[in-house]
């Protein structure tokens, strides 16, 4: 899989090698000598990832990461950092910075291509959901909620044979507030209680497992796909650390670490994988709000004319009956006429939910708008369209709605409804809608409470 990357460093001949090894991969290359040119770039090219040099005169690597960072139009890239520097506060400052991984030069380019593949695919996921989810991503606006669910306590789940390395990695991270389970312990009930797992400390080397296979299982299971997996392994086991990458692991923290570099690398992954949770339950919400009436949680205008026209070229494909059944609340501008719009609101909420009682599974309960409802009836003929309209009515008119608005004491509600059948393959949405609203009008116009149908 390709990708756009954009390389910063101010040295000619650095700048040249990276872009011919990259290229060899079949990428595609932007190249930058220095921060504000960088910044620049990053806004314009729009790169997948930056590869950013540390050590640059005037705006230093950091410096141009947290600026990166702190865009909203180029916060989401994935920033790698490269440095002579190989000192772990290097990296800890660079994370800290906002980088999502550091590498050491001379680059290895098997560690490169390894980085560059996990990133392609974090990629994938995110610039999906942002171009579903535009406008909340693009101002960088997150809720209340959506900042603490970034910054929560992480629940981490540490896999490793070695109850030494278990200590290690638990002590510092308890210690700063975090929740950690082994396997053993996160089948018990302490780790019910934590709510889901966050993340998985997996490590590769001289493990009693086959590490790789589980890493493997983890990124194919359905339960776990989402979760960050860290793998830790010795220096000498680069190869076998490269190869976890490859299978969908999110990072590697090489041992022996400190504590700094390890929070840091927990803190970068677990944002990532919050921030695409984020950005996943935006587009459902999006979605949902595209189709569902945000009053009654019934099903809207736009959502009614869709499923009425698949339902419509189905009944005329199979010809299996199809039924409407309108329904319109009487005299509900009363209602907010003498009780307010709260009061009218409360109805609407509780005649919904009275509808729904009423129906079967397979109907198509919509609200259009106003007082007004439908309910698509799929392989439903007219008289047993026409039973269950008159069974909703006495529903509705059965018993008297608490709208629990001070001065609006219960309130007999009551229905008219009129009930339209599809008539074969001429038949169109609006013709049945308009003999639906037909028959109601028939009902209305007849003293109101009661169902009238259109055979033609």
């Amino acid at each position: 899989m390709s990708a756009r990357i954009l390389v910063v460093d101010d040295i000619l001949a650095n700048r040249r090698l990276m872009q011919a090894k990259l290229a060899a991969r079949y990428y595609s290359v932007i190249l930058a000598e220095n921060g504000p040119e960088a910044l620049k770039l990053a806004c314009t090219e729009a790169p997948e990832i930056i590869l950013l040099d540390i050590m640059m005169p005037g705006m230093d690597g950091y410096e141009v990461c947290r600026q990166l960072k702190a865009s909203p139009e180029t916060a989401h890239i994935p920033v790698v950092m490269l440095s002579a520097l190989s000192e772990t506060a290097d990296r800890v400052r660079g994370l800290d910075a906002g980088a999502d991984d550091f590498l050491t030069k001379p680059v290895d380019d098997f560690a490169l291509a390894s980085r560059l593949s996990a990133l392609i695919r974090y990629n994938a996921v995110t610039r999906e959901l942002r171009q579903r989810e535009a406008s909340g991503v693009r101002f960088g606006a997150f809720s209340e909620e959506e900042n603490e669910t970034l910054n929560r306590d992480v629940n981490v789940l540490v896999v490793d044979t070695n109850p030494y390395n278990v200590r290690r990695l638990r002590e510092p991270l308890e210690a700063a507030g975090h929740h950690v389970f082994t396997l053993e312990e996160a089948e018990g009930p302490n780790m019910t209680r934590r709510g889901k797992l966050d993340l998985v400390l997996l490590g590769l080397s001289d493990q009693a497992y086959d590490p790789l296979r589980l890493c493997a299982h983890l990124r194919t299971n359905d339960e776990t796909r989402a979760l960050s997996i860290i793998v830790t392994a010795e220096d000498t086991d680069n190869a076998l650390a490269g190869r976890a990458l490859e299978l969908g692991a999110s990072d590697v923290i090489q041992q022996p670490f400190t504590t700094e570099e390890l929070l840091a690398r927990i803190r970068t992954q677990t944002r990532k994988s919050r921030y695409v949770e984020i950005l996943r339950n935006r587009v459902d919400t999006g979605l949902e709000l595209s189709v569902i009436d945000q009053l009654t949680g019934l099903y809207n205008r736009r959502y009614m004319n869709n499923q009425l026209a698949l339902w419509i070229k189905r009944a005329g494909m199979g010809g299996k009956p199809l039924s409407v059944v309108s329904v319109d609340i009487d005299y509900f501008k009363r209602v907010n006429d003498i009780y307010g719009h709260e009061a009218g609101d409360a109805v609407l909420k509780l005649f919904a939910e009275r509808l729904m009682a009423n129906v079967r599974p397979k109907d198509i309960v919509c609200r259009p708008g106003g007082e007004e409802f439908l309910v698509i009836m799929p392989e439903t003929d007219g008289d047993l369209a026409c039973s269950a309209a008159e069974r909703i009515r006495r529903a509705i008119a059965s018993d008297p709605f608490d709208a629990g608005v001070r001065d609006a004491r219960k309130l007999v509600i009551t229905v008219s409804a009129g009930v339209s059948t599809f008539h074969g393959e001429q038949d169109t949405i609006a013709d049945m809608l308009r003999r639906a609203d037909d028959a109601l009008y028939r009902a209305k116009t007849a003293g109101r409470n009661q169902v009238k149908s259109i055979a033609a």
